[in-house]
């Protein structure tokens, strides 16, 4: 672990945020467009790249390949500010090398699933294999569908690492039992590679930057509600691009400035992606005062700014449908309800999956620090009946958890000592940094 994190910080308590802030590039977004670019013909220049490890281990991955990768600073045509740029010179479709060692995809699930994809359509053998978390998630959504277009899929009782044996593939006509979005991207990242018509189910209310990133890098997909369809094989052309910023970053301190009086929050040069932003309206409906607008767009995908500022929060229920566009966001948005209000969940068993259970940690965090919470089988019900007291509790090495209670901790009484704040550091660098700034 470089030196640089910091393993366990203490959150004390806040009379109010106010500033403006621009957070790092999108990590969703920065995979895609490496990968692309790596498939595509010339040199891509992707500017505000995610500087986090999950982003990283997909440019370290594409090296290994045999995709020339350079990394510098480069200056944001909008800010002037400097800009963390990444330069990846394309090999061309089915161009990539085959690795002599196995492809190490860290904690970072999206590499995993994107890369099988890319990599099904090459005529190598390449191993796929990850940190311990990573190499206990399941992993035969995205090896069912790679198995039925052809390629040589196999892992480890269904986890990785998993060997991904490519060639040429056959287009399929896929529609999951349970739609993913990262599923969907990795046939697509297949399809593009592979003669016919592919046609995807994609999942409601997921991401859809994997069809955006495409059609920006030339590619012609067709969508129609929740069908995808895609004709290959496809060119691709390298190109200069921004990476937007980060909304799960964003909802952070929006749900910060939601939650203390007297708070007042810019986010500039934000993605405003449809399928990314539903916590803005959770938190209008919870009571604060948010405006969104959207000033431009970058290779297809919505760029603006949000403000939001504090009202007094209210009672407010989410329903089963409303979760799968708010699963990132929905540990930060309890921990807002612990300032005031109400806020009952449920239907977010994809939680619970794999692993990766947020539900019950999350609580048992909140409850910790002296919250009113509640655990529900699919779900929680908070009540911000009582100030929170601060307290002593783990992240569980889940920089989404250390968010959440990082803003429940700035209404406390006390200082709220949070361990596992390194998974902060390495998804988005300087953010405790950030918070001291915004301090009044």
């Amino acid at each position: 672990m470089p030196a640089a994190f910091i393993r366990t910080v203490a959150v004390r308590p806040a009379a109010a945020l106010e500033g403006v802030v621009r957070v790092p590039g999108d990590t969703s977004i920065s995979h895609r467009y490496a990968m692309l670019a790596a498939l595509a013909d010339g040199v891509t220049r992707i500017s505000h790249y995610a500087p986090g490890h999950e982003a990283q281990r997909t440019l370290a991955c594409l090296e290994q390949l045999g995709t020339v990768v350079s990394r510098h600073t480069g200056f944001d045509r909008q800010t002037g500010a400097e800009v963390p740029t990444v330069q990846v010179v394309g090999r061309g479709l089915r161009g990539l090398q085959p690795s002599r060692a196995d492809l190490d995809c860290g904690h970072s699930s999206a590499t995993l699933h994107l890369l099988a994809g890319v990599l099904a359509a090459h005529p190598f053998t390449a191993v796929l294999s990850g940190d311990g978390a990573l190499r206990r998630r399941p992993m035969e959504d995205v090896v069912e569908p790679l198995r039925a277009m052809g390629a040589e899929v196999s892992s480890f009782n269904g986890r990785p690492p998993i060997s991904v044996g490519g060639g040429d593939l056959q287009a399929i006509t896929w529609r999951p039992d349970t739609p993913s979005a990262q599923v969907t991207s990795a046939v697509l990242l297949a399809a593009v590679q592979t003669s016919g018509v592919t046609t995807v189910e994609a999942a409601v209310g997921r991401r859809d930057h994997t069809v955006r990133a495409l059609r920006a890098f030339g590619a012609t997909v067709e969508m129609q509600g929740r069908v995808i369809r895609l004709a290959g094989p496809q060119s691709l052309s390298g190109r200069p691009v921004v990476v937007p910023g980060n909304p799960s970053f964003a909802a952070f301190w929006a749900c910060a400035a939601a939650a203390l009086p007297g708070s007042f929050i810019e986010l500039r040069d934000v993605g405003l992606n449809p399928t990314r932003i539903a916590f803005f309206d959770i938190l209008r409906r919870l009571g604060a005062d948010v405006d969104l607008h959207v000033e431009r767009t970058d290779a297809d995908e919505p760029v603006g700014r949000a403000r939001v500022r504090y009202r007094a929060l209210r009672r407010l229920e989410v329903t089963p449908a409303e979760v799968p566009a708010l699963l990132d966001e929905l540990p930060m948005l309890a921990a807002v309800a612990t300032h005031g209000g109400e806020l009952r969940v449920t239907g977010a068993r994809e939680l619970r999956t794999g692993d990766a259970d947020r539900i019950t940690p999350l609580v048992n965090g909140l409850r910790a620090l002296g919250a009113d919470a509640d655990e529900l089988p699919d779900g929680f019900h908070v009540r911000g009946s009582r100030r929170l007291l601060g307290g002593e509790l783990e992240a569980t090495d889940d920089h989404r958890l250390a968010m959440a209670f990082t803003i429940a901790g700035l209404g406390a009484l006390e200082a709220t000592v949070i361990h596992g704040a390194d998974a902060v550091d390495a998804a988005y660098p300087g953010f405790f940094d950030v918070l001291t700034a915004l301090r009044k």
